[in-house]
């Protein structure tokens, strides 16, 4: 029995109810997987109800809406400085691409895929809903930084360097998002090279002075599932298939970074100085 099963089959019914945050934008027309079709087709006839633009909920802006501040929120501070929000997203982002380490790479990486990013084209700052920090649109091949949830340097580096092992994915291997272990897969490697350490999985309760050698597996493993649950309408159980289906393979990938980043180390700079190694442009 792999990790994810033996968590979810110690939750409760109550529990296995909630739904984690995503860091990922998938289509918004999936093509559903052979184990969740029938479950799903189900929910839709008892509720009645059209599937939800799976990730986009979490995205506003995304559907063509325009965000509109409360007045009560407003008076309070909480709201009302979207375009300053903005602006201060902006330049993290900008910022990011001069110095940070890890974007630098993945954007050489992606220019020496064929897919450069234009700044203005390819990267969004947006108000989001407050369980995302940010998220990949495939549909328009875009990356989205949430400006109300990401505000410091730091926060909006990791945002990039996610979605852009996202962007990385469905670049070179024909990534589709409707398919519930591309998308397993996907968020595999992100949590993988760009989230996961020893303190993180210490704060999400995956280790212990008793699994340290387990501990960084047991993290990729729960962030990738948070995310395949947060925007897809499945069951926990499908997702977790899904999940360890793929996990072997995914989290031996460790392209194009070429090493998990460990907190608090050079690893970033080592990283980044290795990139021509592997033929990757130094943007």
């Amino acid at each position: 029995m792999g990790f994810l099963t033996q968590v979810w089959a110690k939750a409760s019914p109550a529990t296995t109810e909630a739904v984690p945050p995503a860091v990922v934008l998938p289509n918004a027309m999936p093509v559903q997987d052979a184990n969740s079709s029938t479950e799903e087709k189900s929910d839709e006839a008892q509720t009645g109800k059209e599937p939800k633009e799976w990730g986009y909920d979490l995205y506003p802006e995304r559907r063509g809406e325009t965000y509109k501040p409360k007045l009560s929120r407003i008076l309070f501070g909480a709201e009302g400085k979207e375009n300053i929000d903005r602006y201060k997203c902006e330049q993290n982002v900008y910022w990011c691409v001069k110095n940070g380490p890890l974007v630098k790479l993945m954007m050489g990486a992606l220019r020496s895929s064929g897919c450069p990013i234009d700044l203005r084209r390819h990267i969004s700052c947006e108000v989001c809903d407050p369980t995302v920090t940010g998220g990949y649109d495939p549909v328009l091949n875009q990356i989205v930084v949430c400006q109300n949830m990401a505000k410091n340097k730091s926060m909006v580096h990791g945002v990039l360097t996610h979605e852009m092992i996202h962007m990385f994915d469905y670049c070179n291997n024909d990534l589709d998002f409707r398919n519930v272990d591309h998308l397993a897969c996907t968020e595999i490697r992100a949590a993988n090279l760009a989230h996961c350490s020893f303190l993180s999985a210490m704060f999400q309760g995956d280790a212990s002075p008793f699994n340290v050698k387990e501990a960084h597996q047991n993290c990729v493993k729960t962030k990738a599932l948070a995310s395949v649950l947060a925007v897809r309408n499945i069951s926990h159980q499908a997702a977790v298939d899904a999940v360890e289906r793929v996990f072997p393979k995914c989290y031996a990938d460790l392209e194009p970074i070429g090493r998990r980043i460990r907190r608090n180390s050079t690893d970033q700079q080592k990283a980044f100085m290795e990139a021509p190694m592997y033929g990757y442009d130094v943007y």
